[in-house]
This record gives C-alpha cells, structure tokens and sequence, in this order.
C-alpha cells in the first residue's frame, strides 16, 4: 500500500498531462497527488491546509486508513508542495492583511489571483486524473474550507463531507486566540536550521497532552526539504478569507456530512465546528477531548474509525 507519485509527463513526448485546469488568473495548473490502497475501493480525497503540503496527511495515517478498504488521495494545493506555483502573481502577506482589516476588500480582491472555488475545482480534478467520478472528501483546516466549497460547487462529486478543525467563513465563529494568530503570521527564518528551529511555535496550537516539539521538527525538515515555498502562503490567504461566509450555501447542503473538531484547537476555535455542524441538514458532530489544530497519531484510531464509519455511505 505504498503511496504512487502522480507527476507531470512531459507533454512533448504524447503521454497524458497530469492534472490541469485554468483558474481565474489563465494559469494551467498541476497538482501533485498520490494515493494508497486499491483503486476498486472507495476514494477518499484528503484535502490539506492552509501553506501546508501533502505531509500534512501522514504517509502512516493514510496506510491505515486504506488499510480499512479505503482508496487514499492526497495531495498539495495549487501555491504549495510541488503543484503549480503562481509566482507571477506576487502579495504581500502584510499588505493582504492590512487591506483586510481596514475593510478594503476591493483592494484585497485585486491582489488575489484565485478564489477558494478554484482550490476546489484542483481537486476535482485530481479526481478526474484519476478516473474517480465521485469520492468521499475529507478536509482539514483551510482544506475543510475547500472540501465544504467542493461540496457546494461540485455535489455530484462529492459522496460524503468530513470538515475537520475549520470553520464556516463567519467572522463570530472559529476565530484564533490573539496568541494563535501572531504565531501563524510570524515570520520564519529562511535558512532550514532556523525554519526547523522555529517550529515548536506551533505547540502553541497543539493537543497540550500530546503536543511534540520533536515531531513539529521533523515535520519541519521533511517539509522544507521537499518544497520550501513561503511565497505561496499569502496568495492561499486571500482565497481563504475572501472566500466570505458560506452559512448559507452550508444550509442547503444535501451530503452527508461529518464535523471533527478538537477541544484543544486554538488556531480555529471549536465554535467553527460546531457552527458547521449546526448549519448542515442532519450533519454529526464529533468533538475530540485532547486534540488540538493537529492530528496527534495517539488519536489516529478514533479518527480512522469516524471517517471508515462516515465514509462506508455509498
């Protein structure tokens, strides 16, 4: 059950390109993907967040969950990992934020080269590389921003939804603690000893009970060595935070849905969940005691065991 790399042929050569899709800037766009498991089984798209590469899906958590006859996509968002990067279209992280918070949305909407919407359609379309014609969709964080948007945008696609630790895109519900917040944004050394140094910050969003400052690190490493890309980030947060509330479209959702949220999260308060939960028809909320804004692989078990259930529906 060993992952298998789907990357970009050489199109002068004849083979079939890899995943590609013209999003709101013209640009052709391939995604980088791979997958565990069977391919009869059912898909399970795992959809990652926000600046955070396909490792964000663990290569373990993703054998044991293909393990439980599931077939296992994941892969980097367009601006991350070794998909596409927009490099043409450069933002200030500090001028994004600034525009924001001043309220000058038409300024912040000029410097954002694509919308939540074609995040989601890159998925589809992994699904389409694929031959897959509907999947189950798992999305964390800002990924379970782009899984509720797939579910919106692409219901015929979309078997099941499992939003985890994300939000519903109101202002009231899910927001960081101020201490949450100014790591997020914080500046990184640039230099791999410094980045990896700087990477226990993220304890401060961490489960408390299983928080691993040696784990965040080596997390780090892997991360930077395979694709070190800090550009990207703010172009990912425009299309998050434009993306606006989406509690509307929410209430009208027609999918089987599945929220997981961790008690401990700080970087997206538990209300984001239980808003989620609240909006969709007949949706399960599932709150984890000793979870933070990450996946610690003690709860691994209860996690594979929700989704396998939630995602037996056919």
């Amino acid at each position: 059950m060993s992952p298998q790399a789907a990357t970009t042929p050489d199109t002068t050569t004849g083979t079939e390109p890899a995943v590609a899709l013209t999003d709101t800037s013209s640009k052709p766009i391939t995604i980088e993907h791979e997958t565990f498991g069977a391919p009869d089984d059912p898909a399970v798209l795992l959809v990652m967040g926000f600046g955070t590469q396909l490792l964000g899906w663990d290569a373990d958590f993703c054998r044991m969950l293909a393990a439980r006859g599931r077939y296992v996509i994941r892969y980097d968002n367009r601006d991350c990992g070794l998909s596409t990067k927009l490099d043409e279209h450069p933002v200030s992280l500090g001028d994004l934020i600034t525009a924001v918070t001043s309220g000058d949305f038409e300024r912040a909407l000029a410097m954002a080269p694509y919308s939540l919407r074609d995040m989601a359609a890159d998925g589809i379309a992994v699904l389409d590389q694929l031959g897959i014609d509907r999947a189950h969709v798992v999305g964390s964080s800002m990924g379970g921003m782009i899984a509720q948007r797939m579910a919106i945008e692409f219901p015929s696609r979309v078997l099941s939804l499992t939003s985890m630790m994300s939000s519903t895109g109101e202002p009231e519900y899910g927001q960081s603690t101020p201490e949450a917040q100014q790591v997020l944004f914080a500046s990184r050394p640039a230099d791999r000893d410094g980045y990896v140094a700087t990477a226990v910050r993220e304890l401060e969003w961490a489960s408390r009970r299983y928080g691993d400052a040696a784990q965040l690190r080596a997390h780090a490493a892997a991360n930077y060595d395979r694709a070190y890309y800090p550009a990207g980030v703010p172009r990912q947060l425009a299309a998050m935070i434009l993306d606006g509330s989406r509690a509307q479209a929410l209430s009208s959702l027609d999918v089987p849905t599945l929220v997981i949220h961790g008690l401990d999260d700080t970087l997206i308060d538990p209300s984001g969940g239980r808003r989620t939960a609240e909006l969709v028809p007949n949706a399960r909320l599932l709150l984890v005691e000793d979870m933070g804004h990450d996946r610690p692989r003690a709860l691994w078990p209860r996690l594979i065991e929700a989704i396998t259930e939630h995602t037996a529906i056919r």
